[in-house]
């Protein structure tokens, strides 16, 4: 049996994939499947507007993972019978002034030289494709690639896949202890009681650096990253793309709603809505969108970001024979988790981790604080 210590998007995929292949694959969740971050996301699909510098590694993982995107929903929706609502809708980064807009030149330039797709746009040509953006657009930066899928629905088709193909799932679950035998894994311990396993993956996103199973050495340097977001309910449609602006972004849903996000707070698990928070939200928005001062807000969250020591994720074996890393995606745990997905069956099944995961095992931390460093006298 493979043991999936975590009911999200990650550990719903790569359970999937691996009772796909004919595995015995049992998810343990603590509570309800899905209701972390996967829960908490906007669901873009957006690896070249997440592009930052310095990150190229990161930066060709994301795109396996967008380029996976498209079959990934037909098949998932087809074993599943849940429509995805998966859009290639676009986006738009949107310039308000000059500074922003040199820097919106400063990031097209950046684009450019790894070869992702982008172009400038006038003011003209933006608002034709957000016909109610505001009227003080300067430019933007159009990134036709810019997907979406609602990411709450694709909890729920996972959860069905998963149990179609022969997947157990256990919520309300609490994996207490690692089961060890001779120095490796053996199993988990849940509910009092031992479950044999020939390996475990953990896939607890911003827990997986405080679960009290895996011994403290063993756990990998995960920590929580806290994002308020909220949704706006439409009456006609206010843009038919991904609005990005000064770190936030505003996501259409076909259903009506806009979803407006997002806080960037070190907080820990301080779950707790805030004024400026939702402040800071609805002002980003009433830049973009001036029309939304009448709308109601259906809704406001907030979820935890599981962020690694340098944002990228951890996946792949630990130094725990048996315990197999899938966590620490930060922002982007939907757009990656076909990839992810794929690979971590992939180890499973061979041993092997694909080339494109190599990157990103626990191990690239250990090599760097073994670097030598230059002193000053």
């Amino acid at each position: 049996m493979i043991a999936i210590i975590g009911g999200g998007a990650i550990g719903l995929a790569i359970g999937w994939r691996l009772a796909g292949a004919g595995q015995r694959v049992t998810v343990f969740e603590r509570g309800r499947v899905g209701r972390g971050a996967s829960w908490a996301a906007a669901g873009m699909l957006a690896p070249v507007s997440e592009a930052e510098p310095e990150e190229e590694a990161l930066i060709r993982l994301a795109l396996a993972g967008h380029d996976l995107w498209p079959s990934f929903a037909q098949e998932l929706m087809a074993a599943s019978g849940v429509p995805l609502d998966y859009w290639r809708c676009g986006g738009v980064h949107v310039a308000l002034d000059r500074d922003q807009v040199e820097h919106l030149r400063f990031l097209k330039d950046f684009l450019v030289r790894l070869r992702l797709e982008c172009r400038w746009i006038g003011a003209a040509e933006a608002r034709s494709l957000s016909p109610h953006l505001s009227p003080d657009v300067k430019g933007a930066l159009h990134c036709a690639s810019d997907h979406q899928v609602d990411n709450r629905k694709l909890v729920a088709a996972l959860r069905a896949a998963f149990l179609a193909a022969g997947g157990v799932l256990q919520e309300q679950t609490e994996v207490t202890a690692l089961d060890l035998a001779g120095g490796k894994v053996a199993g988990i311990v849940a509910d009092g009681r031992k479950h044999a396993a020939e390996a475990v993956i953990l896939a607890t996103g911003a827990w997986s650096g405080t679960i009290e199973a895996v011994p403290v050495q063993h756990r990998p340097a995960v920590r929580p990253v806290k994002g308020q977001m909220l949704a706006i309910r439409t009456k006609v449609p206010l843009t038919s793309v991904i609005l990005w602006h000064e770190g936030h972004y505003v996501v259409p849903r076909r259903d009506g709603r806009l979803l407006v996000g997002a806080t960037v707070e070190e907080q820990g698990f301080d779950d707790r809505i805030t004024a400026g928070g939702l402040f800071q939200l609805l002002d980003e928005a009433r830049a973009l969108l001036p029309g939304i001062d009448e709308l109601p807000v259906e809704e406001i969250w907030t979820g935890f970001r599981p962020a690694s020591r340098d944002d990228a994720p951890i996946l792949g074996p630990s130094a725990l024979p048996g315990l197999i890393y899938a966590t620490g995606h930060y922002r982007q745990g939907i757009l990656l988790t076909p990839v992810t997905a794929a690979g971590i069956a992939d180890y499973v099944l061979r041993r092997a981790l694909p080339l494109e995961l190599r990157p990103f095992t626990a191990e690239r931390f250990a090599a760097r604080e073994s670097q030598p460093t230059d002193r000053v006298a």
